[in-house]
């Protein structure tokens, strides 16, 4: 405060302290922390409003009062006296991710990507407005009282207020009309990129004109001028642009940018605080405006500011003292490692100059010298056993060598492929996964092999893979693989039923075909001698009629009787007809 102070009360104190130095810090978690920044301790905490992470948190002008939004999509009024919700209410389908109370106290802005303004005291919307196609990051108001002063001022209507969201290099200035229809912006302005921070002077006459000060992801910071007096359709440009520079001294020519981290107006609202540098060791420096140039530069050394003091410890190698005792851990793969020989004291280093005369060393002496078996490296059929399998297989994923894993993944031996996969780390489980998926996508003769591997991974290995919380993406092209190879398992064996059916039959037809046909001759032969024949064969069939019964009784007297001739006219006509009967019982 400026002027010069009276001495204050311990109770006074007390007082001042809750209501001007106390800090809201919103967490992950859903609570929040109110820190005293005068006794520099966390004061109280705030529970039980939020469920998942708060995204913004807003003290009321008049009373202890605070607002808070969060990611589930509520809205909380708290008592910072009491510690507890005052009220709750939903304000928006999705995440809602900044507020900004009104300059009466009576309004609330709320936004996720569409902005609602809220009565306070009905808690129901008043107005909606479009808002943004991404998440909104920053609300504010921007003028105190309605430009057009004949109608009388109900503390919200004719106020203007702006807007920005991430990855939209436009901020958007809305008014607030006393009808519901118009729901758009009547004005943006334009940066090079993201907002990160802004800051602005707010209008308190009608001829003031607003200024605006955006800080961008760049580090770049845009200063706009702008008197807020109805819609304008083209996007409005900076004023001037602040950018800061190192010289580019001390051996390094080119000068570097450093980036601007945030922006505010004093109070005079002719000169600017800016916040640069690093993150952790800002620099704060008060600057004068001076819009006349359009672009402006500013040169500081940053470096001096700034002396880390980690070069020189860094350049230092320092070489460990071993005793004889220590135990030397070679890199590698667990239960894959050999001895390290400690050189014996004493004994002179052998040169590798031969003398005149002497033999050369075998092989196997050198691996002798080298304390390798070598019974391990001569295996019988030359054939690697499964531990060397499973340190090969790991070897060929981390290197990518097609040689080697073709050597491993095309073995058909059940046992070998499940005590391989029982014996490799953990670690190369999703590589292998991804090796067979990309193999399972090729010829499918290949893939049959690859089926077995995938069997063991999952019988042996299921465990771990259950443990990965990215599981689901990481198995994501093996998944759709499968269902694309298994869906057409039903039509395909549809189609081989058929198939097979459709071959049988053919194969049945055939047969018939070769098998030669009886009795086809009787059909064509007529004999007067035939009679007896066809007489014989009507009574092996059955006994049909007993008119064909009496006819035959007429054959056996006609040898007798040779007289009657129209009877012998009738047994002729009798066996043109049987032939037809024969071929109906056939």
């Amino acid at each position: 405060q400026d002027g010069p102070q009276r001495k204050k009360r311990k109770s006074e104190v007390g007082e001042v302290d809750k209501q001007l130095d106390i800090l809201a810090i919103g967490t992950a978690v859903g609570s929040i922390l109110l820190y005293s920044t005068v006794k520099g301790e966390l004061q109280s905490k705030l529970d039980g409003g939020h469920d998942s992470r708060v995204n913004c948190v807003r003290w009321h002008q008049d009373n202890c009062c605070l607002y808070s939004c969060s990611d589930d999509k509520h809205i909380v009024e708290w008592s910072t006296q009491t510690c507890k919700v005052k009220c709750k209410w939903k304000g928006d389908n999705s995440s809602v991710t900044c507020l900004c109370i009104s300059p009466d106290g009576k309004m609330l802005l709320s936004a996720g990507r569409t902005i609602k303004l809220w009565d306070l005291e009905t808690k129901e919307v008043y107005r909606h407005f479009t808002g943004h196609a991404t998440s909104v990051s920053s609300l504010m108001f921007t003028t105190v009282k309605p430009m057009n002063e004949s109608k009388p001022f109900d503390g919200i209507t004719g106020l203007y207020f702006l807007s920005g969201a991430i990855h939209d290099r436009l901020l958007s200035v809305w008014y607030i009309r006393s009808d519901r229809k118009e729901k758009n912006a009547v004005m943006s302005f334009t940066v090079t990129d993201e907002p990160a921070f802004v800051d602005l002077t707010v209008s308190e006459v009608k001829e003031e004109p607003v200024k605006l000060a955006v800080v961008c992801r760049d580090g770049q910071l845009h200063l706009f001028e702008h008197i807020l007096n109805g819609y304008c359709k083209k996007p409005l440009t900076a004023n001037c642009t602040i950018q800061i520079a190192t010289p580019g001294n001390d051996g390094d020519s080119t000068p570097k940018p450093v980036p601007i981290l945030a922006a505010a107006f004093c109070t005079d609202k002719q000169s600017l605080l800016l916040v640069y540098g690093n993150t952790l060791q800002p620099i704060i420096e008060k600057v004068s405006l001076n819009t006349s140039e359009s672009h402006i530069c500013l040169v500081r050394d940053i470096q001096k500011v700034l002396s880390l003091k980690t070069d020189a410890a860094l350049t230092k190698v320092k070489t460990p003292v071993v005793n004889s005792d220590t135990k030397v851990l070679v890199p590698g793969i667990p239960g894959h490692s050999t001895a390290v020989k400690t050189p014996a004291s004493g004994k002179e280093k052998k040169k590798n100059k031969r003398k005149p005369g002497e033999t050369e060393e075998s092989i196997e002496e050198r691996l002798g010298a080298l304390d390798i078996d070598v019974s391990k490296v001569k295996t019988p059929g030359g054939l690697p056993q499964t531990d060397s399998f499973a340190v090969l297989l790991v070897q060929g994923l981390e290197s990518n060598d097609a040689e080697i894993l073709n050597k491993v993944l095309n073995t058909r031996k059940e046992n070998i492929v499940k005590n391989t996969v029982a014996r490799m780390p953990i670690h190369a489980v999703i590589p292998l996964l991804h090796e067979l998926t990309k193999r399972l996508q090729g010829n499918p003769y290949s893939a049959s092999l690859m089926v077995r591997w995938l069997k063991s991974v999952f019988t042996l290995h299921a465990s771990y893979l259950s443990t990965l919380p990215d599981l689901i993406p990481q198995l994501g092209m093996l998944y759709q693989l499968m269902e694309s190879r298994v869906k057409t398992l039903q039509k395909l064996s549809r189609l081989h039923g058929r198939l097979f059916i459709l071959v049988t039959q053919v194969a049945a037809s055939q047969t018939v075909q070769d098998v030669p046909e009886v009795n086809q001759t009787a059909k064509l032969v007529y004999e007067d001698d035939s009679s007896e024949e066809e007489g014989s064969d009507d009574e092996m069939i059955a006994d049909k009629d007993s008119d064909e019964n009496w006819d035959e009784d007429e054959e056996k007297e006609e040898q007798s009787d040779e007289q009657d001739m129209t009877v012998e006219k009738e047994i002729n006509g009798d066996s043109d007809l049987e032939p037809e009967n024969e071929s109906e019982e056939e």
